[in-house]
């Protein structure tokens, strides 16, 4: 076990919005320490997303979409007895916000488009109108918790 908990870490805002989330999402985006290709992919995807939102800010579309991929409970492994329960656990906001950062990236790299940005966008646009392969993985995870509701007493 750890002596002492790691000092958090802050991040500094983004250039364009001033938005340390954004910073966030890039750097999970990132590949090789390529942070500024990563933000040209998240911005072109965003004014991507403004056009097809019909000229809705694009920031708020993604941060819609964000919240909408948010999962509220998830499901952890628990030992008891030699048998090894799902047992259901909320989340915490720090987590959530990582859970829906990473499923809206995975998925987006799974879609079928030609560029990183589009791809991006339309899995923005997806999940901001409640549809989507991000959604899809938010309710798998909430199905899992409601179905494994019996071992609940069995909390951490």
């Amino acid at each position: 076990m750890r002596k002492a908990k790691p000092k958090k870490r802050y991040l500094l805002p983004d250039p364009k919005f001033q938005d340390t989330l954004v910073t966030k999402f890039v750097n999970y985006m990132m590949h090789d320490g390529k942070k500024s290709v990563a933000y040209g992919i998240f911005y072109d995807a965003i004014e991507q997303v403004e056009k097809k939102a019909g000229g809705e800010n694009g920031l708020e579309v993604w941060k819609r979409a964000m919240n909408n991929v948010m999962p509220a409970v998830e499901v952890k492994s628990r030992r008891v007895g030699g048998a090894t329960f799902q047992v259901p656990v909320e989340i915490r906001p720090e987590r959530k916000i990582n859970l829906s950062i990473k499923w809206l990236i995975e998925y987006a790299r799974a879609r079928g488009e030609k560029t990183m940005k589009d791809k991006l966008a339309s899995e923005i646009l997806a999940a901001s109108k409640g549809e989507g392969a991000a959604i899809k993985k938010k309710d798998d995870t909430h199905r899992m918790a409601e179905a494994n509701k019996a071992f609940s007493h069995f909390r951490f």
